[in-house]
């Protein structure tokens, strides 16, 4: 497939078709599997309620303690700076929004380009010191996995070649935006078969938990 146009047709055609059907499907399976075999059956009387502390604890969670960011500052400030970014980029990103709408039917406001632009170079360099970190710390290096480092790689594919394909550095364009949709496709059929999923499972653990807890009356 030597012509870049004929390229970029078939990442946003059939490969996209595919990482969609994948990836739907994937993580279908994954969330029917958390809810129907991911918790015991508890037939203790309750002592109290489950959403109440299943939301709370939710939050919480999501928003790292003095503690956590005491322990291991460079991986709170790090981590939530491009995991933020990220999300930025991929969902207030006046394209991307187009695009979620050609397929959903619903959009919201995007943020201006400039804007969206700027946190994601501050998203690449976040990546970048993240995979520094984790090749000179010595127990994440050791207990790092190829699963961890192609997460990285693929995390920072999808947003390098976004930001190539903006600025137009790689050309033609259509090989530029190419890259980028295959990148994302990548990222896709991923998703749901490694810690990628934790973008969606997290919070039905978090949740869990508390409602754990606030079913026997502990303070979570």
């Amino acid at each position: 497939m030597s012509d870049p146009v004929e390229f970029l047709l078939w990442t946003k055609g059939p490969m996209f078709e595919w990482a969609v059907a994948i990836f739907a499907l994937g993580l279908l399976a994954r969330i029917v599997e958390i809810f129907l075999i991911g918790r015991k059956p508890n037939y203790a009387e309750p002592r109290g309620g489950e959403w109440g502390p299943g939301l709370r604890t939710v939050v919480t969670r999501s928003i790292a303690d003095p503690g956590t960011f005491q322990r291991a500052p460079f991986n709170v400030v790090v981590g939530w700076i491009w995991h933020v970014g990220f999300l930025v980029a991929l969902l207030l990103f006046i394209p991307h929004i187009e695009l979620i709408k050609s397929l959903l039917g619903f959009a919201w406001p995007g943020l201006p380009n400039p804007i969206v632009d700027l946190v994601t170079a501050v998203t690449l360099v976040a990546l970048v010191a993240s995979l520094v970190h984790r090749l000179t710390h010595p127990v994440k290096k050791r207990i790092s996995t190829f699963e961890d480092y192609l997460i990285w790689a693929v995390t920072f594919s999808l947003v390098l070649t976004g930001y190539l394909a903006y600025h137009r550095i790689i050309n033609p364009y259509p090989l530029a935006l190419g890259l980028h949709i295959l990148a994302a496709n990548i990222f896709l059929i991923l998703l749901p078969f490694t810690k990628l999923t934790h973008i969606f499972t997290t919070f039905i653990a978090r949740w869990y938990n508390g409602a754990s807890f606030g079913r026997r009356g502990v303070a979570s």
